[in-house]
């Protein structure tokens, strides 16, 4: 069993990598820090110097030099130049290149420049290409003929395409350099896995470190029928954390938002979902004890409990609305592989009150089904922090919070009686313990209609809820 401290932050969190390179890298960095690493490359790259593409675009721009050339990648550009020289054309591109005004988008890209003896003449300190776009179309780009290094291939969710079409529509003579073309893994299986974990919240963080990886496994989930509830996940509990906004653009275009460093390096996305994942977690205290829902397990008062699918499945259906009722078949339903016979259900409760090692955080609602025996005043459960708005500025009566929505209560109309007789007054009512039941904090044995009444307001105190403790 593993225990949560500062030096193991991602510990029972599960993050997927879907990078191709540097994935053992990013890898030990994560599992460092606790975190349980799925590897799923997403790509797959074709060595440069097979890329016949590549071969007749260098021949083209040695024959008609470009007047600019934009690097976007420190990759892309070495690569560049080994494959020319593998072609024996490394003097006649670096002569071209050194006749031309080269611009950077970063400083890999700036590098990878000095490196083959040539030299930038600017690059963005904010190693965005839309700030080079931006320097290009302010100097005016009409019939300037410019050569812009691509990376990957051309897919409906990549943003560098657009970069060249808007130089395009300024009046540009634009000439694409693929500088290296990605395709899909052979093997589809490790990504057709990291995507079922996505949509059944398997898994709590998917890592992205190029734009190419991105727009593979949106491909992927598109021709399984997935990329609906692959984006949806994204947006709602599963963290999408990637290098930089280049990568992240294809996901913003889809209006899922990102989380990024802020520097596009490898070890500091490493930190940042170390940062990022616990400050997203549940919590919820349920029996004495606090609990947090993770990917593959859950974490019990900093003790890191894995669980079997079957178990691990019930804690998430109970988890997703905490204090609410959920019917056997609403959790036979959440089983993996699903059936007919209700007591699987029962097998896996008992399983997972064994696992968790609090068998009084699961209550039985006889004849209705399970729920976490919550303590609504302690209960959190914000992964994804939303923007405040107008309901953010009425306050929620302290036994109601994190039970679900909350129910409008009608405006009372001066002289009425408030429904219901059978209440009793606030005293007695006082000394009822609140059940959440369906979401909703009421008196045990009250019917659930009287959520729906207020109370009259009296000398020196506001109206409140009818059947409320306060």
């Amino acid at each position: 069993m593993t225990e949560v401290d500062s030096g193991t932050p991602l510990a029972g969190f599960t993050v997927g990598i879907t990078a191709a390179r540097r994935a053992e890298e990013l890898g030990t960095l994560l599992a460092r820090r606790g975190a349980n690493v799925v590897s799923a490359p997403a790509i797959r790259i074709i060595p440069l110097a097979d890329d016949t593409e590549l071969e007749r675009v260098t021949r083209q721009l040695v024959a008609a030099p470009p007047q600019i050339t934009v690097a976007t990648t420190g990759i892309g550009f070495r690569g560049w130049m080994e494959a020319a020289e593998g072609w024996g054309l490394a003097e006649e591109l670096r002569a071209t290149l050194g006749s031309t005004r080269m611009l950077a988008r970063g400083p890999k890209a700036k590098g990878a420049i000095r490196a083959a003896e040539l030299r930038e003449e600017w690059s963005p300190a904010s190693e965005s290409s839309a700030e080079v776009l931006d320097h290009l179309l302010a100097q005016g780009v009409e019939r300037v003929r410019i050569a812009v290094q691509l990376h990957g291939a051309t897919t409906e969710w990549e943003p560098v395409p657009d970069f060249c079409e808007v130089l395009r529509c300024a009046g540009a003579d634009v000439v694409p350099v693929p500088v290296y073309r990605w395709i899909p893994p052979d093997d589809r299986t490790p990504m057709d896995r990291l995507i079922e974990g996505i949509v059944t919240a398997g898994l709590d963080c998917v890592t992205f470190t190029s734009a190419p990886a991105v727009a593979s496994l949106l491909m992927r989930a598109k021709e399984t029928g997935l990329l609906e509830a692959v984006l949806h996940a994204f947006r709602t509990r599963v963290l999408p954390a990637c290098v930089g906004p280049i990568t992240a653009a294809p996901l913003e275009e889809l209006g899922v938002t990102t989380s990024m460093p802020g520097r596009a390096r490898l070890g500091a996305l490493a930190r940042h979902v170390a940062e990022e994942l616990p400050r997203r977690a549940n919590r919820i205290q349920a029996a004495g004890h606090l609990l947090s829902v993770r990917g593959g397990c859950v974490v019990v008062d900093g003790q890191v409990r894995q669980l079997a699918p079957a178990p691990m499945a019930l804690m998430r259906s109970l988890a997703r609305q905490p204090g609410r009722v959920v019917s056997r078949e609403d959790l036979l339903a959440a089983l993996p592989g699903g059936g007919d016979d209700t007591h699987a259900v029962e097998t896996a409760i008992a399983r997972l009150r064994a696992g968790l090692g609090t068998p009084k955080a699961i209550q039985t609602v006889v004849k209705r089904g399970y729920r976490l025996a919550l303590d609504p005043a302690e209960c959190t459960d914000n992964p994804h922090p939303e923007v405040p708005n107008q309901a953010a500025r009425h306050p929620v009566p302290a036994h109601t919070q994190g039970l679900g929505a909350r129910r409008e209560m009608p405006p009372r109309i001066p002289g009425t009686r408030a429904p219901h007789a059978e209440i009793p007054p606030p005293a007695a009512a006082a000394r009822r313990p609140i059940t959440p039941v369906n979401g909703t904090a009421r008196p045990v044995g009250f019917p659930a209609q009287s959520v729906s009444a207020a109370r009259p307001a009296v000398a020196g105190r506001p109206g409140r809820p009818a059947g409320s403790a306060w």
